[in-house]
Parts: structure tokens; sequence; C-alpha cells
């Protein structure tokens, strides 16, 4: 964490866990830490950069990082990365901004308390609609994207996104195909050794083992069990023994199924995959202790769109096109286009603020806001209905702050970022998990370039209306076709629902102690109706609200006591 003055580079490797960097010309200081392609070359040149205050420029090396800098004016420049997986969490003091890229410390140092009514939206409503917010009062988190300018006493939040807009993706792919190539290929050579990888059958960690196979030794992993899809394992064995690399397949029991969260090592945040913790031990023990471990996290927010694509196109005039689109796409999967298509148009003249505002009233006046076909600026499910009068009044309250604040207009320009911070912040948020396996896990489709890259090819040409991911055939042509044209994708709910049955019992009683039962805020009685009912097998619709609802309840439950206090920059 860093006050007015600059942290050491000893300071900045205990917090960033990873390789620190510094170089430095009067006045001028640049450090880099985390995981950066520049060489000594490039970091010496860059103090050019820094003196000009050409501040996007220091984001886009390969890799993933943080960039500090500061410059013979005084001003101090402050940057994660896009995605969020190298946060920036800030705290405006009286003497001055406190930042650092560890929520935990900078909560303990600054006794933040927590932000039970945050939470209580996030998982009601999603975490989308306060990218600013962090789960503890008075620390922000500087959004993905965005960067810490401090001018004397004058903090200000500036745009680094640089996205470079392509005008199709024919144009885009081989930009593409070149920084995620090089995203993985660096660090395998850079390893040096054998790599560890996971290997689900998909397009995304398929694609990551066969750039990391094609030079250097991979040993990939998989996980099955009796409730996963066996064509996933099968694709991921074709995968395998095209790429001549050594493959584990682990087959998980019954003790292995999600949610028993129990011995799950604390984390900063609540974690995803803190549910999945005895398969994940499991499946990826082969590749403990390796030098790096690929993942194809994040594959899903840059190759692939949403339906909000459509939505954009509405919204700046392209009616036709939208329409044409989203009727074949309806089709194709034994939909009526009809009621399709005007779900898109008025979530398009619906916009996002007017969105916010009615379900904000939705829950002031207690009715059942509508649930609407296709895609949605404020989704919501049964989660709503687990809010108190007090809850409801409180995430009401945030959805009118949400209204107001100043975020993306376009449908496919909000969805897009909100699945890449989604992505971000989960990854982030399992670094613990890995750690405590002995891995060091890199996520390609997370680094800068490979995001602009993937941003810059319009989101409607992303969005495969026949064909899944079409960005990633046209961008590495050289990929066997039989994985670039798989249209079909496993799924884990059967497998989450027997985890919710096999643990239900316990899962009640964490739902039952959690403190935002006990702050007022969540009906316990209503959330466990739905754990029993989703347990039982009757809906599988609510299984991804009691997944966020679940973990949140776990990290509360788990988090280091707030008494303790971490050390500053």
């Amino acid at each position: 964490m860093e006050k007015s003055g600059g942290a050491t580079a000893e300071e900045l490797r205990a917090l960033c866990r990873g390789p620190v960097r510094v170089a430095f010309d009067g006045g001028c200081r640049l450090v880099v830490a985390g995981d950066c392609g520049v060489d000594r070359a490039g970091l010496d040149q860059a103090l050019r950069t820094v003196a000009d205050h050409r501040w996007t420029e220091l984001t886009r090396w390969p890799g993933s990082y943080w960039v500090i800098a500061r410059t013979p004016d005084g001003t101090r420049f402050i940057a994660g990365d896009l995605a969020g997986l190298r946060p920036v969490f800030l705290n405006r003091t009286g003497t001055g901004p406190l930042w650092g890229p560890d929520l935990g410390d900078l909560a303990r140092l600054t006794g933040a308390p927590l932000d039970l009514g945050l939470l209580a939206a996030r998982i009601t409503h999603g975490e989308h609609h306060w990218p600013h917010r962090a789960p503890y009062r008075g620390i922000e988190l500087v959004p993905g994207g965005s960067a810490v300018v401090v001018r004397g006493s004058e903090v200000s939040i500036v745009d680094v996104s640089g996205i470079e807009p392509a005008a199709d993706l024919r144009s885009g792919a081989e930009a593409f195909g070149s920084a995620l190539t090089r995203a993985v290929q660096r660090r395998v050579r850079e390893a040096a050794a054998e790599v560890g990888a996971d290997l689900s059958g998909g397009l995304d960690s398929g694609t990551a083992v066969l750039l990391g196979a094609a030079i250097g030794p991979v040993r990939a992993v998989t996980c099955t069990d009796a409730y996963t899809s066996a064509e996933d394992t099968a694709y991921a064995s074709r995968i395998a023994a095209y790429a001549g690399i050594e493959h584990h397949i682990a087959s998980g029991s019954a003790e292995h199924l999600p949610f028993a969260l129990t011995d799950v090592p604390p984390t900063g945040e609540p974690a995803a995959a803190a549910v999945n913790w005895d398969m994940d031990r499991l499946y990826r023990a082969p590749v403990a202790g390796h030098p790096l471990h690929l993942t194809g996290h994040g594959g899903d927010a840059v190759l692939d769109a949403t339906t909000a694509a459509w939505v954009g196109m509405i919204q700046r005039g392209h009616l036709r096109d939208a329409k044409r689109h989203a009727c074949t796409w309806a089709r194709l999967r034994g939909q009526a286009p009809g009621p399709y298509g005007k779900a898109l148009r008025r979530a398009a003249r619906t916009g996002r603020r007017e969105s916010l505002l009615y379900a904000a009233g939705a829950l002031e006046t207690g009715r059942v806001a509508e649930h609407p076909l296709g895609w949605a600026w404020v989704p919501t499910g049964q989660a709503t209905r687990w809010l108190t009068g007090t809850g409801r009044a409180t995430v009401a309250a945030l959805l009118h702050e949400a209204a107001d604040s100043a975020q993306p207009e376009f449908a496919d320009e909000a969805d897009q970022w909100t699945a890449l911070r989604s992505t971000g912040a989960a990854a982030r948020a399992e670094l613990p998990l890995y750690e405590a396996m002995g891995l060091n896990p890199v996520h390609p489709y997370l680094d800068n370039q490979v995001v602009r890259a993937a941003f810059a090819v319009p989101a409607a040409e992303r969005r495969g209306v026949a064909t899944f991911k079409p960005l990633l055939a046209a961008a590495l042509p050289q990929l066997p076709p039989w994985l670039t044209g798989r249209r079909s994708k496993g799924s884990f709910t059967a497998q989450r629902i027997a985890g919710l049955a096999r643990h239900h019992r316990a899962l009640d009683r964490l739902i039952t102690d959690s403190p935002l039962v006990q702050a007022g805020l969540l009906d316990a009685d209503a959330a466990r109706r739905t754990l029993r009912a989703t347990a039982a097998g009757q809906s599988a619709a609510p299984i991804g609200e009691l997944h966020y609802l679940l973990i949140t309840c776990q990290w509360l439950a788990t988090r280091p006591a707030a008494a303790e206090r971490g050390s500053a920059c």
C-alpha cells in the first residue's frame, strides 16, 4: 500500500507476490510489478512516457501487471490491468490517498467496516452495477480499464482502456491471434520447464494448451465425475493426444461434489471457486509445484458476446441487422423470434438508467419485477424474494445510486466490461486457493493486449449466430477444425444440484448464521426454502443466485478478523 510517498520494490514484491522492476531518471520513477513482458530497454525508454503523462501507453506491454509512476512535478499514476486481476483498491484519507493491491490488507489497515448492504445487493442484482465499490465502506475498487492519477491533494480516476476499434471480425482477427499466441507462449518459453494446464475440453482451455504445447512441454489435467459431460472429457483427451502431451483425468466421487465449503483457505473476497475446493485439489494435484499453470479463464468474456450485442445494434440505429441476427439465432434454437426480438427492442428503448430505476421501484413497492426474455440490464430472479423490508430499502437505495453513476450506456459495451470484470474478480479471489494448491496460475485471455484486441472487434461480430466463438477460428486458422467448430458445451447444473443435495443441511446453517441475516437484510427462511427446493431438483433457475449467496456467507464466516492490521507500503 502507498500513501503520499513511493513504495519500495521490496514492499511491492511482498504485496504483489511477483517480480518487481524499477526504472528512474532524475525525478521520473517507474515501478512495474507482476507478470510483465517488457525488457530492460523498454522499461528505461518508458521514462519519457512517464514524463509526458502518456499513461495508457504504460499499460500496453504484454502480460498482467501493476504499474506505478511518478513524474518530476510530483504527479503519481497507479494502474492495475483491464480485467481487475491486478486490482487497485483506494481509500481517500484525510492525509492523502491510501491504495493497495490487496483488499484485506487495506481493510485491516484502515479499519474499514463491512458493507453488508452492498453484499446483499450483489447477491440479488449482480455486482456489475457498482464497479467502483468494494465490500468495505470507505474503500473503492478502481474499475478495470481505469487508473488513479494523484496531483497534490487531487485524486482522479482516468480511462486507460485504450480500445482501438476494428472495422469487423476479419480485420481484427490477426491482431487477436498474435496477442493470444504471445500471451501463452511467452510464459511457456520463460518457464523453461514443463508447465501445468487446465484442460476442460472446451475451446478456451484447449486453445491455450495447444498454443503452449507448440513450444514447450505441457502437462494437462481434467476433472470428471458421474454428473459432468462425457463429451467434454472426450474432447479433452482428443486435444491432449493431438498435442502429444501428458494428460491426467481425475474422477471425483460424492465426497468431491461442490458446496462442501469446509477447510477452504481464507480469501480476500468471496470466491466463486471455493465451492469446488475438494474437486480442484483432486484433479490439479499432478501439476502442483510446476512453474506456472495455464487456464482458459476469460475466454468466454473476450471471445464471445451475449445478445446484448444486438441490443447495442438497435441503440445505434441498426434495427434491421439486429433483427436478422436475432431471428436466425432464435429459430436455430427453437424459439419464437417475434417475442425475442420484441424483448431486445424493449431493452434498447428502456436503457440502463430506467431499468435500474424500475428495479428499485419494484423493491420499494414490493411488486415482483418482470423477468424479461433474453438479455436484461438488471436481471432479477428469486433472490429478490430473500430480502427483508430493510433489505429491500437498502438495495433500492443502491440501485438509485447506480442509476446516477457514469457507466456505458450502450448495451454491448456495458455487457462486455461486465463479463470481463466479473471474470477478473473471480480469478483474483481464487488466487489464495491456487497458492494453497502449489500452483501459479496464468490467465492469458485476461492480458491487457489480448483484451484490447478482442474488444476491438465489434461485439456483434464476436457473437456467433450459427457458429460458436467465431473470432477464435478466424484468428488462429491453424487450430484443428474439429475444435473450433465445436458448438456444444458441457453443463455443471446436475453436479451443482447433487452438491446442494449432499450438503444442504450444513448450507442451511451457513445461511441462518450469516451476518446478512443477523443484520436484518436477508430472510433466512425464504433463502432456505429456495435452497431446499433447488437441492430437491424442483428448479435449476436459482443455482447461480444460491452460489453467490453461499460463497458470500462462507467468506463472511471465515474472513480474517478485522482487528488484524496490515502494514503500509
